[in-house]
């Protein structure tokens, strides 16, 4: 089985999860407004740029899942999703996800978005698995830090070979697409590089060594 792998925000969703689960919390008063959504845009800006600091921002991001009981945050992130997700969930996307499927390859999201946000969305999905950055669970609750290596720029590729490990699946034949020059590390070393509504850095990598571009939206 060969693997198809894709990036999430921005890339199968036509936005960015992490930055709109901030918004939800803001909007739905469960977070100070002025502090949260300055430090949320903030955090999405230097994430945009490349200059994003993760485990700053991971601190900043995990802290109001430590709120809520394990329940709680089920009945939010039903809502979130109804709200969010469900409308930024690309058409050409999971069609796309649809045609590796009957290719019989499996099929992965790969993300630096912490799993909470991201379970979820991967089932809505439809795809075989998930790797996210994990967010540490003690007694069932959330403790705001960090579970192993973030699933960001070379740490995803990280995550990544970890899996290969414990898994029968290799590279070969492999695709992956993804709108973000965060993850060239891994856009380097897949058998087919696609370049999906790529930023600007992104997208003169791809035209400067010939990889395919297309569009989600």
């Amino acid at each position: 089985m060969a693997l198809a792998l894709f990036d999430l925000d921005n890339t199968l969703l036509a936005d960015d999860s992490d930055f709109l689960w901030g918004c939800f919390l803001v909007d739905n008063g469960l977070v100070d407004k002025t502090t949260y959504d300055e430090a949320n845009q903030r955090f999405y800006a230097e994430y945009k740029k490349g200059t994003l600091d993760i485990f700053e921002f991971l601190a900043f991001s995990l802290k109001p899942l430590t709120r809520f009981s394990m329940e709680k945050l089920a009945e939010l992130h039903d809502e979130f999703m109804k709200k969010h997700i469900t409308p930024a969930m690309t058409q050409k996307g999971m069609a796309q996800i649809q045609k590796h499927r009957d290719k019989g390859d499996f099929t992965l999201i790969i993300t630096a978005t912490n799993s909470f946000v991201t379970g979820p969305i991967a089932k809505a999905f439809q795809v075989d698995d998930l790797i996210a950055t994990d967010p540490e669970i003690i007694d069932g609750r959330y403790t705001g830090k960090v579970a192993g290596t973030p699933c960001f720029q070379e740490g995803k590729t990280t995550r990544l070979k970890q899996w290969l490990e414990k898994t029968s699946h290799d590279l070969e034949n492999s695709t992956f697409y993804s709108d973000s020059h965060n993850d060239l590390s891994l856009l380097e070393i897949v058998t087919t590089p696609i370049a999906v509504d790529p930023d600007d850095e992104l997208k003169a990598t791809a035209l400067e060594r010939n990889w395919e571009i297309r569009s989600f939206r």
